[in-house]
C-alpha cells in the first residue's frame, strides 16, 4: 500500500490537488531597502511631488506673520490667539523658510534632481560615443519606408546617401550594403540641462538664504542710515549670516523732488522720484553722491539700495501740562490713498503729569468737503494736520517693541472739546492749539520728507538667474529638436540596385514621411544621371 500511495500523489498534485508551496523570496536587506528607497527619491514622479509641497509650503508664509519679516505682528498674533498661536510655533509657521519640514523638502528635492540627472547624464555620454544602430532586419515594417529602383551602382547610391544625411546633420555610420544615421541627440542634451538648472537656481536660492540679508529703513530726509542692524526698521537675515557680514557703509539722504502731472486725466499721476543722497563705503572712504531713482538703485559691496516709496513727516513741538517740551522733531505719516492723505501719530510718553498721545492725518493739499477734511493732490499744495488728541498716566516700561506708527489707546482717554463732543482739530503750518485743562499744547512747525529704503544683498542671484535661463534653454531644446534614425539599405537584383529608405521618429512623429519623400527624391536623380 506505501508503494502505490507514493505513486498516486504525484499524480494527485499534477492534476489538480495542493500545489507544491513556493519558497520564500529571499530578504532584501539593508543594502536593498537602501536600493530601493534611493530609487524611489530620484524617481521622476517624486521630484516633482517634492516641487508641488515646497510651492505648498511655501502658503503659510505669505498667509501667517513672520518673525523674520514682522515680528510685532506675531506677538499681536499670540496676544489674540494663545491656543492657535501655540500649535504655529510647534510646526514652525511663524518661520517656514527655517523651519525644519521646509528645509527637509527643500533638501529632498535637491538629492532627488542630483539622483536624476548623474544616471541620466551617464547614459547620454554612452549614447553620444556608440555608432548609430544597425538597420533592423525588415525595413519596410518601420513607419515610413521607401523602396525604388535605380541604374546608379551600389556605391554611388550609398555615396550620395551619405552626403544627404550630412547635409541633414545626421550622424552617419556604414555597414554592409547599408547606412545607419540619426540625429537629435541635443533634445537628451536640452533635458539634462532642463534638470541641471533646476539644481543651479536652487543652489543660487540656497545659497542667497543662507548668506543674503534684506532690511527696510524709512529716512526723514536730513537724517542719515548707517547699515547696522539696530538702524533697520525690519530686517530678514539668512541662517548663516552674522552682523560682521554687513559691509560698514554709511549714507545721509539730502533731498528728495516727487513730480505729478497736473492736468488732465492722469492728474495727480507720479511722474518721478529722486533722492539725492552722499554715502561712504567705509568711514575712512571718501564721500560720494548718488541720484537714487525708481529701479535705478545704488551698489554697494555687492548690496543693493533701492527707493521703495515716499511720504510726509510733519514736524511738530509738544509741550506737557508743566511747559516742558515732550516732544519735538519729524514724525512720519503713511499714505493712505493716491493723494497721499497721510494716517499717523505722534507720542509724548515722556509728558508730565500724564503721558499725551495724537493720531489723525496729514493732508498735503488739504480741502473740506461732504467727506470732512481730505487731500485731493499728492504735492504739499496746502499742507494741515488734522490730529485728535489723548491723555493717560504715564506709561511703564515692559520691554516689548511697539509700532512708531500705532498709538496703544488702551490706558488713553480722549479729550472733549467741552461742548460733549471728541476734541478735533485742524493746523496749517506754524499754528498751535492749547489741550483742554492746561495739560500741554502742540505746533505744528512745519513739515519734511521722508523715503524708504531697502537694503539687500543676495550673493546667489545672478546664479539663480542663470539656472532659470538656462531651464529656458534645456527646455525649448526638448520640445522643439526631433531625434530621428534613418537608414538606407541597397541590393542587387537582376542588374538593378534595389535601394530601401526608411525612418523612425523616437517621439512624436514629426514629417517622418516628408523627410524620407526628400532623401529617395535626391537618390532617384542617380538613376537619371546614369
Amino acid at each position: 500500500m506505501s508503494d502505490v500511495k507514493e505513486q498516486v500523489e504525484p499524480e494527485a498534485t499534477m492534476s489538480g490537488g495542493k500545489p507544491p508551496e513556493r519558497p520564500d523570496p529571499p530578504a532584501m536587506g539593508l543594502v536593498g531597502w537602501l536600493r530601493w528607497a534611493w530609487r524611489q527619491l530620484t524617481s521622476m514622479k517624486t521630484a516633482l511631488i517634492l516641487l508641488f509641497l515646497l510651492a505648498l509650503g511655501a502658503v503659510p508664509g505669505s498667509l501667517i506673520p513672520q518673525i523674520p519679516v514682522d515680528p510685532i505682528k506675531v506677538s499681536d498674533f499670540y496676544d489674540a490667539n494663545p491656543e492657535l498661536a501655540s500649535w504655529y510655533d510647534k510646526f514652525g509657521l511663524f518661520d517656514v523658510y527655517k523651519s525644519v519640514w521646509f528645509s527637509a523638502i527643500y533638501l529632498l528635492l535637491f538629492i532627488s534632481l542630483i539622483g536624476c540627472v548623474v544616471p541620466r547624464l551617464q547614459v547620454y555620454l554612452k549614447a553620444l560615443r556608440s555608432r548609430p544602430p544597425k538597420p533592423p532586419r525588415n525595413l519596410i515594417r518601420l513607419p515610413g519606408h521607401q523602396q525604388f529602383e535605380t541604374d546608379a551602382t551600389e556605391a554611388e547610391v550609398l555615396a550620395a546617401a551619405r552626403q544627404e544625411l550630412r547635409k541633414r546633420r545626421f550622424r552617419v555610420e556604414a555597414y554592409d550594403g547599408a547606412l545607419g544615421a540619426e540625429r537629435g541627440y541635443l533634445r537628451e542634451a536640452g533635458n539634462l540641462l532642463f534638470h541641471f538648472s533646476l539644481i543651479l537656481a536652487l543652489v543660487g536660492i540656497a545659497w542667497g538664504s543662507l548668506f543674503g540679508y534684506r532690511g527696510t529703513v524709512l529716512v526723514v530726509v536730513g537724517n542719515g542710515f548707517s547699515n547696522a542692524v539696530a538702524q533697520y526698521d525690519d530686517f530678514t537675515p539668512g541662517r548663516a549670516f552674522t552682523p560682521d557680514d554687513l559691509p560698514p557703509f554709511t549714507l545721509t539722504v539730502n533731498s528728495f523732488k516727487a513730480t505729478f502731472e497736473t492736468q488732465g486725466p492722469q492728474r495727480g499721476a507720479a511722474r518721478s522720484f529722486d533722492a539725492g543722497i552722499t554715502y561712504q563705503v567705509s568711514p575712512d572712504s571718501p564721500e560720494q553722491s548718488y541720484d537714487l531713482q525708481v529701479n535705478h538703485p545704488l551698489s554697494v559691496d555687492g548690496t543693493k539700495v533701492h527707493l521703495l516709496g515716499h511720504g510726509y513727516a510733519p514736524k511738530v513741538t509738544v509741550r506737557d501740562g508743566k511747559g516742558d517740551i515732550a516732544f519735538s522733531g519729524p514724525s512720519p505719516f503713511l499714505p493712505q490713498d493716491a493723494n497721499f492723505s497721510s494716517f499717523g501719530v505722534v507720542k509724548a510718553p515722556d509728558a508730565r503729569p500724564e503721558q499725551l498721545g495724537f493720531e489723525g492725518f496729514f493732508l498735503p493739499t488739504a480741502v473740506i468737503d461732504q467727506r470732512g477734511p481730505v487731500s485731493v493732490f499728492p504735492d504739499a499744495v496746502n499742507p494741515a494736520l488734522v490730529l485728535t488728541a489723548y491723555y493717560g498716566r504715564p506709561a511703564d516700561e515692559t520691554g516689548k517693541p511697539q509700532s512708531v506708527y500705532q498709538l496703544d489707546k488702551t490706558k488713553l482717554t480722549q479729550f472733549d472739546d467741552g461742548k460733549g463732543d471728541k476734541l478735533r482739530f485742524q493746523l496749517a503750518p506754524g499754528q498751535s492749539i492749547d489741550l483742554p485743562d492746561g495739560r500741554g499744547s502742540l505746533t505744528f512747525d512745519s513739515y519734511d520728507q521722508w523715503v524708504k529704503l531697502q537694503i539687500s544683498h543676495t550673493p546667489g542671484l545672478n546664479l539663480a538667474l542663470a539656472g532659470i535661463l538656462l531651464a529656458i534653454l534645456g527646455l525649448m531644446a526638448s520640445l522643439f529638436v526631433h531625434p530621428r534614425r534613418t537608414w538606407v539599405r541597397v541590393r542587387t537584383e537582376d542588374g538593378r540596385t534595389v535601394v530601401e529608405v526608411a525612418g523612425l521618429d523616437r517621439g512624436p512623429e514629426r514629417g517622418l514621411g516628408d523627410e524620407i519623400d526628400a532623401i529617395s527624391t535626391i537618390l532617384k536623380k542617380k538613376r537619371e544621371q546614369a
